[in-house]
């Protein structure tokens, strides 16, 4: 007896304990987008993609997204040969990470030629922000311009980067163009024909064709304070093969005088300029070797933001095709909180009508059904609130009408139990016997039957995408959780309410509740 009452009061304790834990903690469960508010868009890839592409650009939005950190866990699937369902669950930014996750350009890095923009700043001519003065030949009474530049922008209309020139924008928070750059190739051999002249030393810059690009990047990180006192760095780090090429482009620049626009070097990314970090002093005509460098940002209230994006921009360069978004919608947080109080209601008036109902038709076994659904429910709070801050798992409106269903799978079980039960003390035997073996008979039935429900929950979660995906997960969970209740709880408590005077005395007992009535007008 000893045994079962531990057993109790040890997940008692679990279930109870760990409902405080997780709420002082701050784990409570992540809401998904359809709870809490946020931005779900799908985005449609060529016709004909191979399905590896596809599956390599989802990775790419999902490292991208979850590097910002204001996005709890973004749902990210394939719904089509070719579409990826994008969803954003609690996002600040809307227009920032929707532009992350559908930056499709290749990631360069290009010499800057010239810039201008409003104000003076590192070499860059200040004036009007249109570059038309850099670009445009006047001949009589006109302007000729390059192939491939708009006349009314003065912009380059589709990015290459292996053009001999670029005149690309660059821009602010707002989407409003802060300067134009005009850049060179990416393809450093490129140059040797190019700006490679006025006594440049040119000895490093290879012969054969040698872009750089994203490719060429290992890895990046925003650091503060560790390579400038008080100040956001962002560290990056070339591959074997691209430390060579980096040296030899930066080798180039840092021959041009220190604060002209030649001395800069451009990272481009969907035909804009991300940043155009100068090359500083203490480097030579070796240029920056050993395939790290380091780019210093600032230290005021914004850089921080600015050293992740550009971490981000450099780790996951850009998607392997381009997409277009088909679709965008987004759900408010008042949409989201209106969903979440009606699963609530939803929920916890179909749990107090099943505890009622049984309370009213198998009496004393109710009050079991009524402490063992209270740890199942709170078991099931926990395990969402531990998976969502260590796995990211997100309860969605589909989950809630799994914990729904699940609530009549577990009462499914207490009324087998008691069924079983009832028919043992119909037979003869002892209430305490009856309920031995009425676990024994009922334990049979109730793991068959959650074992089928749980196949149908990892088969949902297997096939099916988005909403169902979650209604499945809190299916699984919670049959799983219905066969540990039952084994440790259900088992022990009614065990140790079949020994007390709620097993075999009066009308609310058990015995009592096994015992038919008898019909008007017949006494036994």
């Amino acid at each position: 007896m000893f045994r079962r009452w531990l057993a109790l009061v040890i997940m008692a304790c679990i279930a109870w304990g760990g409902l405080v834990a997780i709420f002082s903690a701050g784990w409570t469960p992540r809401l998904g987008l359809d709870l809490q508010g946020g931005t779900s868009v799908i985005l449609e890839g060529p016709e004909g993609t191979d399905a590896r592409v596809i599956e390599t650009a989802v990775e790419v939005m999902r490292r991208r997204i979850e590097d910002f950190g204001s996005v709890q866990e973004p749902e990210i699937s394939i719904t089509g040969g070719t579409s990826i369902l994008v969803q954003l669950p609690g996002v600040t930014d809307q227009e920032r990470a929707l532009d992350a996750v559908g930056r499709t350009g290749l990631l360069s890095f290009r010499p800057v030629l010239s810039c201008t923009t409003q104000s003076f700043s590192g070499g860059c001519l200040p004036g009007a922000l249109s570059p038309i003065h850099l670009e445009a030949e006047q001949q009589g009474e006109g302007f000729v311009f390059p192939d491939g530049v708009d006349p009314e922008t003065g912009l380059t209309i589709e990015d290459d980067i292996n053009a001999a020139r670029s005149f690309l924008p660059e821009y602010d928070d707002r989407g409003n163009i802060v300067a134009v750059y005009e850049v060179g190739p990416a393809d450093i051999a490129a140059h040797r024909q190019g700006i490679c002249r006025d006594g440049l030393d040119c000895s490093r810059i290879p012969a054969a064709p040698s872009p750089l690009t994203g490719a060429e990047v290992a890895s990046a990180l925003a650091l503060f304070g560790q390579y400038a006192d008080s100040a956001w760095t962002v560290q990056l780090n070339m591959t074997g093969e691209g430390a060579g090429r980096f040296a030899a482009v930066t080798g180039l620049l840092a021959q041009y005088p220190l604060g002209t626009p030649n001395r800069r070097l451009a990272i481009v990314l969907d035909g804009a300029v991300v940043s155009a970090p100068e090359i500083s002093s203490g480097v030579g005509p070796d240029g920056i070797t050993g395939g790290t460098a380091v780019i210093t940002l600032g230290a005021s209230g914004d850089v921080q933001e600015e050293a992740e994006d550009l971490t981000t921009v450099l780790r996951y360069g850009s998607l392997p095709v381009a997409f277009e978004r088909s679709s965008v919608q987004k759900v408010s947080a008042t949409l989201g909180e209106d969903s979440l109080r009606a699963g609530l209601i939803a929920g916890l008036g179909g749990l107090a009508l099943v505890v009622l109902f049984l309370l009213v038709y198998y009496r004393s076994l109710g009050l079991i059904t009524l402490l063992g659904l209270s740890v199942f429910g709170s078991l099931l709070v926990v395990i969402f609130g531990v998976l969502g801050a260590w796995q990211g798992l997100t309860l969605t409106l589909a989950g809630v009408a799994g914990v729904i269903v699940s609530v009549g799978i577990t009462a499914d079980s207490y009324i087998v139990l008691f069924e079983r039960t009832k028919e043992e003390i119909r037979n003869g035997r002892t209430v305490v016997d009856a309920t031995r073996e009425g676990y024994r008979r009922a334990f049979r039935t109730i793991l068959t039957a959650d074992f089928v429900s749980f196949v149908g929950a990892v088969l949902l979660w297997a096939l099916a995408i988005g909403p169902v995906k979650g209604f499945a997960q809190a299916l699984g969970i919670a049959t799983v959780l219905d066969v540990v209740i039952f084994t440790v709880f259900t088992r022990n408590a009614s065990a140790i309410m079949a020994r007390s005077r709620l097993g075999d005395g009066g009308f609310f007992s058990i015995r009592g509740t096994a015992e038919p009535r008898s019909p008007q007008g017949i006494t036994r």
